[in-house]
Protein backbone atom coordinates (compact mmCIF):
# COMPACT_ATOMS: atom_id res chain seq x y z
CA UNK A 1 0.00 0.00 0.00
CA UNK A 2 2.67 2.39 0.61
CA UNK A 3 4.27 2.26 -2.74
CA UNK A 4 1.13 2.70 -4.64
CA UNK A 5 0.26 6.19 -2.54
CA UNK A 6 3.28 7.24 -2.45
CA UNK A 7 3.42 6.95 -6.23
CA UNK A 8 0.00 8.63 -6.67
CA UNK A 9 1.63 11.48 -4.50
CA UNK A 10 4.47 11.91 -6.50
CA UNK A 11 2.63 12.63 -9.65
CA UNK A 12 1.25 15.95 -11.25
CA UNK A 13 -1.20 17.34 -9.14
CA UNK A 14 -4.68 18.16 -11.46
CA UNK A 15 -8.19 17.34 -10.35
CA UNK A 16 -7.99 13.75 -10.16
CA UNK A 17 -5.27 13.93 -7.78
CA UNK A 18 -6.95 16.11 -5.69
CA UNK A 19 -10.43 13.87 -5.55
CA UNK A 20 -8.25 10.86 -5.21
CA UNK A 21 -7.31 12.50 -1.61
CA UNK A 22 -10.27 11.56 0.38
CA UNK A 23 -9.57 7.65 -1.03
CA UNK A 24 -5.88 8.04 0.22
CA UNK A 25 -6.84 8.44 3.55
CA UNK A 26 -9.49 5.95 3.80
CA UNK A 27 -6.91 3.32 2.51
CA UNK A 28 -4.13 4.81 4.94
CA UNK A 29 -6.22 4.90 7.93
CA UNK A 30 -7.33 0.69 7.45
CA UNK A 31 -3.97 0.06 7.39
CA UNK A 32 -1.69 -1.24 10.78
CA UNK A 33 0.06 1.53 12.63
CA UNK A 34 3.59 2.42 10.81
CA UNK A 35 6.14 4.90 10.06
CA UNK A 36 5.06 5.53 6.66
CA UNK A 37 1.84 5.23 6.73
CA UNK A 38 2.13 8.16 9.16
CA UNK A 39 4.02 9.97 7.18
CA UNK A 40 1.37 9.81 4.13
CA UNK A 41 -1.24 10.82 6.08
CA UNK A 42 0.48 14.22 6.96
CA UNK A 43 1.41 14.68 2.84
CA UNK A 44 -2.25 13.65 2.76
CA UNK A 45 -3.95 16.60 4.97
CA UNK A 46 -1.79 18.56 2.89
CA UNK A 47 -3.09 18.31 -0.54
CA UNK A 48 -6.41 18.53 1.74
CA UNK A 49 -5.60 22.15 2.89
CA UNK A 50 -3.51 23.37 -0.41
CA UNK A 51 -4.95 25.06 -3.18
CA UNK A 52 -4.40 22.80 -6.60
CA UNK A 53 -2.54 26.05 -8.63
CA UNK A 54 -0.30 26.26 -5.45
CA UNK A 55 0.19 22.28 -5.64
CA UNK A 56 1.22 22.35 -9.23
CA UNK A 57 3.44 25.55 -8.75
CA UNK A 58 5.12 23.24 -6.12
CA UNK A 59 5.72 20.77 -7.76
CA UNK A 60 6.56 21.94 -11.16
CA UNK A 61 9.50 24.11 -9.06
CA UNK A 62 10.58 21.04 -6.99
CA UNK A 63 10.65 18.41 -9.39
CA UNK A 64 10.97 20.14 -13.33
CA UNK A 65 12.60 23.13 -13.07
CA UNK A 66 15.32 21.84 -10.70
CA UNK A 67 17.92 19.15 -10.66
CA UNK A 68 18.22 19.24 -7.20
CA UNK A 69 15.33 17.04 -6.51
CA UNK A 70 15.41 14.81 -9.82
CA UNK A 71 13.00 11.79 -9.04
CA UNK A 72 14.86 10.23 -12.09
CA UNK A 73 16.97 6.93 -9.65
CA UNK A 74 19.71 6.54 -12.45
CA UNK A 75 20.63 9.85 -12.05
CA UNK A 76 21.69 9.50 -8.40
CA UNK A 77 23.96 7.10 -9.06
CA UNK A 78 25.70 7.36 -12.44
CA UNK A 79 24.97 10.87 -13.31
CA UNK A 80 25.23 11.43 -17.25
CA UNK A 81 27.62 9.01 -18.04
CA UNK A 82 27.53 6.19 -20.10
CA UNK A 83 26.85 3.73 -17.07
CA UNK A 84 23.37 5.51 -17.31
CA UNK A 85 22.12 4.09 -20.51
CA UNK A 86 22.67 0.41 -18.98
CA UNK A 87 21.19 1.54 -15.93
CA UNK A 88 18.17 2.38 -17.69
CA UNK A 89 18.38 -0.88 -19.64
CA UNK A 90 17.98 -2.69 -16.76
CA UNK A 91 15.09 -1.19 -15.91
CA UNK A 92 13.13 -1.58 -19.46
CA UNK A 93 14.25 -5.28 -18.74
CA UNK A 94 13.28 -5.40 -15.39
CA UNK A 95 9.45 -4.66 -17.11
CA UNK A 96 9.99 -6.38 -19.89
CA UNK A 97 10.75 -9.35 -18.44
CA UNK A 98 7.89 -9.16 -16.09
CA UNK A 99 4.92 -10.29 -19.02
CA UNK A 100 3.00 -7.07 -17.86
CA UNK A 101 2.55 -3.82 -20.35
CA UNK A 102 4.15 -0.78 -17.79
CA UNK A 103 2.78 2.28 -18.89
CA UNK A 104 6.08 4.99 -18.78
CA UNK A 105 3.82 7.61 -19.16
CA UNK A 106 5.99 9.30 -21.27
CA UNK A 107 9.10 9.00 -18.30
CA UNK A 108 12.06 7.16 -18.61
CA UNK A 109 11.95 3.84 -17.02
CA UNK A 110 14.04 4.97 -14.13
CA UNK A 111 11.45 7.54 -13.00
CA UNK A 112 10.36 7.03 -9.55
CA UNK A 113 6.38 6.88 -9.38
CA UNK A 114 6.54 4.09 -12.19
CA UNK A 115 9.06 2.20 -10.47
CA UNK A 116 6.71 2.53 -7.12
CA UNK A 117 3.73 1.42 -9.05
CA UNK A 118 5.72 -1.52 -10.60
CA UNK A 119 6.74 -2.71 -7.28
CA UNK A 120 2.47 -2.19 -5.53
CA UNK A 121 0.96 -3.79 -8.78
CA UNK A 122 3.00 -6.13 -10.87
CA UNK A 123 6.09 -7.86 -8.69
CA UNK A 124 6.41 -6.86 -5.07
CA UNK A 125 9.42 -8.63 -4.95
CA UNK A 126 11.40 -7.31 -8.09
CA UNK A 127 10.43 -4.16 -7.41
CA UNK A 128 11.55 -3.98 -3.56
CA UNK A 129 14.89 -5.01 -5.13
CA UNK A 130 15.12 -2.35 -7.10
CA UNK A 131 14.20 -0.09 -4.44
CA UNK A 132 16.83 -1.42 -2.51
CA UNK A 133 19.58 -1.43 -5.16
CA UNK A 134 18.69 2.50 -5.61
CA UNK A 135 18.04 3.12 -1.79
CA UNK A 136 21.04 5.50 -1.87
CA UNK A 137 19.33 7.94 -4.61
CA UNK A 138 16.12 7.71 -2.73
CA UNK A 139 17.73 9.07 0.41
CA UNK A 140 19.68 11.66 -1.57
CA UNK A 141 16.38 12.69 -2.73
CA UNK A 142 14.97 12.48 0.89
CA UNK A 143 17.77 15.03 2.15
CA UNK A 144 17.54 17.28 -0.73
CA UNK A 145 13.67 17.84 -0.26
CA UNK A 146 14.09 17.95 3.68
CA UNK A 147 16.89 20.89 2.99
CA UNK A 148 14.02 22.22 0.61
CA UNK A 149 11.77 21.99 3.65
CA UNK A 150 9.38 20.40 1.01
CA UNK A 151 6.27 18.83 2.22
CA UNK A 152 7.38 16.06 -0.20
CA UNK A 153 9.83 14.90 2.48
CA UNK A 154 7.09 12.97 3.62
CA UNK A 155 6.76 10.88 1.09
CA UNK A 156 10.32 9.77 0.70
CA UNK A 157 10.38 9.49 4.11
CA UNK A 158 7.91 6.86 3.78
CA UNK A 159 9.49 5.10 1.26
CA UNK A 160 12.54 4.26 2.54
CA UNK A 161 10.90 3.65 6.49
CA UNK A 162 9.48 0.76 3.79
CA UNK A 163 13.06 -0.87 3.62
CA UNK A 164 15.58 -2.74 5.31
CA UNK A 165 18.14 -1.66 7.93
CA UNK A 166 18.10 2.43 9.25
CA UNK A 167 18.41 5.55 6.86
CA UNK A 168 21.90 7.42 7.04
CA UNK A 169 21.69 9.98 9.12
CA UNK A 170 23.55 12.52 6.99
CA UNK A 171 23.30 13.40 3.30
CA UNK A 172 27.45 12.25 3.89
CA UNK A 173 26.42 9.00 4.82
CA UNK A 174 24.02 8.68 1.96
CA UNK A 175 26.60 9.31 -0.57
CA UNK A 176 28.62 7.17 0.80
CA UNK A 177 25.99 4.00 0.07
CA UNK A 178 26.48 4.97 -3.51
CA UNK A 179 29.63 5.24 -6.30
CA UNK A 180 30.64 8.50 -7.38
CA UNK A 181 28.57 10.23 -9.75
CA UNK A 182 30.32 10.36 -12.97
CA UNK A 183 30.54 13.90 -14.82
CA UNK A 184 30.91 12.69 -18.61
CA UNK A 185 27.95 13.95 -20.42
CA UNK A 186 27.76 12.00 -23.59
CA UNK A 187 25.06 11.95 -25.38
CA UNK A 188 23.36 8.45 -25.02
CA UNK A 189 22.12 6.91 -28.47
CA UNK A 190 19.52 7.76 -29.58
CA UNK A 191 19.99 11.36 -27.78
CA UNK A 192 17.08 12.23 -25.51
CA UNK A 193 16.81 14.94 -23.60
CA UNK A 194 15.15 12.79 -20.66
CA UNK A 195 18.47 11.38 -20.27
CA UNK A 196 19.71 15.07 -18.46
CA UNK A 197 17.09 16.10 -16.21
CA UNK A 198 19.12 18.13 -14.23
CA UNK A 199 19.95 20.84 -17.22
CA UNK A 200 18.81 23.21 -19.54
CA UNK A 201 15.61 24.89 -17.80
CA UNK A 202 16.19 28.39 -16.04
CA UNK A 203 14.22 28.43 -12.42
CA UNK A 204 11.23 30.34 -12.54
CA UNK A 205 11.83 34.00 -12.63
CA UNK A 206 15.40 33.50 -13.65
CA UNK A 207 16.57 34.73 -17.23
Amino acid sequence: MTWQVSSWCLSYPDDQFIDRSSLLRRALCEQPDHPSTRELLTFVDHIESTPLPTLVDDYVDTFDLSRKHTLYLSYWTDGDTRRRGAALGEFKALYRSSGFVVDLHGELPDHLPIVLEFAARVDADAGQEMLEKYRPALELIRFALRDRRSPYTAVLTAICSTLPGESPVDRQAARAMTPALGVEAVGLEPYDSRLLPLTATPARGEP
